[in-house]
């Protein structure tokens, strides 16, 4: 569910129509939803209630820091990926003690940085970074609380480029090693094992791979606590999908989700972190562009709008389907024909959808890119130097840009020109 709905005709953002906003930003632009963001994260609260959990939105999926405020207002944690990330985190105003460390390449200035800011934990994913990470927290003379993330070698059966849980991806420690792992961990002074982390990839829209997960994690606590380990958390990563297509069958729902985490590891007697972005941001922003010409081809017709692959990348990066629909609700009946719908950069992989049945859209109408709220703006680059696309922040009849679109001016004035030249 959703709060960006017609009413009298015209697509509205909650109580806000999108032609006023559009009318005050320019297009294209992102808009986001509180009540949709609030909804979607209470949503997992709900799926996990009764049992001791810390919910850490992926700030990777929307890290607008208005986005991270309004998440540790309802009571988030974040996980973080990169130094970057934990300064925005702390910038919004999350704790340090609600702020998970993930990612395959920290440095250790990224690892001094948490440390010295205050850290949940670090997901650490290979050896090297434990030893690295002992060394840094030694040189503070801190203890550095730490999951080792393992690698269940499971299918996510998900987009190639977003599977992280098979054997042959880049991500954490075989679990076949993973006794041995921990029990070099327990050897440094500098850490202190909390517990397992495990993530298998993005956009899941089944629970079997998440099960199949789960139940080797729990095998592997139950070892390494006779091994002497105290795991007492578990970190079951993110990942649950969101439907893009709304002709489609839907995900799995969170309860369903909580459901299966209860019965898999609710035993154990574990704290449980679980880490969404996709399914709490995603439904919850839209991207809005202009149609700037129909134009007809050989055998195919083509929708060049003003948005563009370097503002939304998803399709041509992944191939993923998003509902595009007029913001001007078609009339009852109204004809449908394919069209492709392409933006104006100069690459034939700008492309959003092939042959999309559509009713008719005319130069200056406005479409909106539903599901675009996660892996949109984040994504977003300035090829062709097309300025960042601004974001606006609606709640009820409320509107704020929260990111400004730049000015040709401040883009071109951050290159410098060497004097020699």
């Amino acid at each position: 569910m959703d709060h960006f709905l017609y009413r009298d005709g015209v697509l509205h953002a909650e109580d806000v129509p999108l032609p006023e906003i559009a009318a005050q930003v320019g297009t294209p632009f992102y808009c986001y939803s509180v009540a949709t963001l609030t909804r979607h994260f209470r949503l997992f609260q709900e799926a996990l209630a009764g049992m001791d959990h810390l919910i850490c939105y992926a700030v990777k999926a929307n890290s607008n820091q208005a986005v991270l405020k309004l998440m540790g207002d309802l009571g988030a944690g974040v996980d973080v990926v990169s130094g970057g990330e934990y300064r925005r985190a702390r910038a919004a105003g999350i704790p340090g003690e609600r702020i998970v460390f993930s990612g395959v390449g920290k440095t250790r200035e990224e690892m001094r940085l948490a440390l010295e800011g205050g850290i949940r934990q670090f997901n650490v994913e290979s050896e090297p970074e434990m030893a690295a990470l002992n060394e840094v927290a030694l040189g503070l003379g801190v203890v550095a609380p730490i999951a080792v993330r393992v690698n269940p070698d499971v299918d996510a059966q998900t987009h190639e480029k977003i599977a992280t849980g098979k054997a042959e991806n880049k991500f954490g420690i075989p679990i076949a090693r993973a006794r041995a792992v921990y029990a070099h961990a327990a050897t440094l002074p500098g850490l202190r094992v909390v517990g397992i982390d495990v993530h298998i990839g993005s956009q899941l829209t089944a629970l079997e791979p998440f099960e199949a997960a789960y139940a080797k994690v729990a095998d592997l606590t139950r070892a390494l606590r006779q091994d002497g380990h105290e795991i007492i958390r578990l970190d079951l990563g993110g990942g649950l999908g969101i439907p893009y297509e709304r002709s489609n069958a839907a995900p799995p729902l969170p309860l369903e989700y909580g459901a299966m985490i209860r019965r898999v590891v609710g035993d154990l007697g574990c704290e449980i972190e679980i880490e969404p972005g996709r399914l709490i941001a995603g439904n919850a922003g839209i991207l809005v562009a202009q149609a700037i010409y129909v134009k007809e081809g050989e055998g195919r017709n083509f929708l060049i709008l003003d948005a563009a692959m370097n503002d939304l990348v998803r399709p041509a990066m992944y191939s993923a389907h998003h509902d595009i629909v007029p913001v001007i609700e078609p009339a009852p009946g109204a004809e449908q024909a394919p069209i492709d719908i392409v933006g104006p950069v100069c690459e034939t992989g700008d492309t959003f959808a092939k042959s999309r049945m559509m009713p008719p859209v005319a130069p200056g109408d406005l479409v909106a890119f539903r599901s675009a709220g996660a892996y949109g703006a984040v994504m977003a680059s300035e090829y062709n130097t097309r300025p960042l696309v601004p974001e606006v922040l609606v709640m009820g009849d409320h509107l704020a840009v929260i990111r400004d679109r730049p000015s040709f001016d401040e883009i071109i004035n951050r290159d410098t020109i060497p004097e020699w030249l």
